[in-house]
């Protein structure tokens, strides 16, 4: 799209969604939010950045493929579930952490919610994109 005013905002307004996404993703696990909420807002800030700035654009602040953040997030995700395990408790239980500052499986599982979405949805988005173009 081809518009002074959308490639103007566009740089600010996706910032403070990918902010925002971020801080409904970490209070997600004790207030509404969490994850899929935070991963969508993400991901609609990308979506808004390959508008204004083109697909190719997009790709290059993303600085990963879509699908491997969605990977990782899966990892993360697995391995916040399997940390039970080692603990002797059923699998996806939630562990707390206190290291200084208050970690959990739970938090962890979310961050891994969180890139799933977000590459997954980016992903989508961005080859959608990308066929209308052609």
């Amino acid at each position: 799209m081809n518009s002074l005013i959308l490639r103007t905002l566009a740089p600010v307004i996706t910032l403070l969604m990918i902010v925002f996404s971020v801080f409904v993703t970490l209070r997600g696990h004790n207030s509404p939010g969490g994850g899929f909420i935070g991963g969508l807002l993400a991901a609609s800030g990308v979506a808004l950045y390959a508008l204004a700035f083109g697909v190719a654009a997009a790709r290059r602040m993303l600085r990963l493929h879509p699908l491997t953040i969605a990977a990782i997030g899966l990892i993360v995700s697995a391995l916040s579930g399997m940390a039970s395990a080692l603990y002797g408790v059923p699998y996806m239980t939630g562990l707390w952490f206190d290291i200084g500052i208050d970690l959990s499986t739970v938090m962890s599982f979310d961050i891994g919610v969180y890139l799933v979405v977000v590459g997954a949805f980016s992903s989508i988005l961005l080859t959608l994109e990308e066929t209308e173009d052609e």
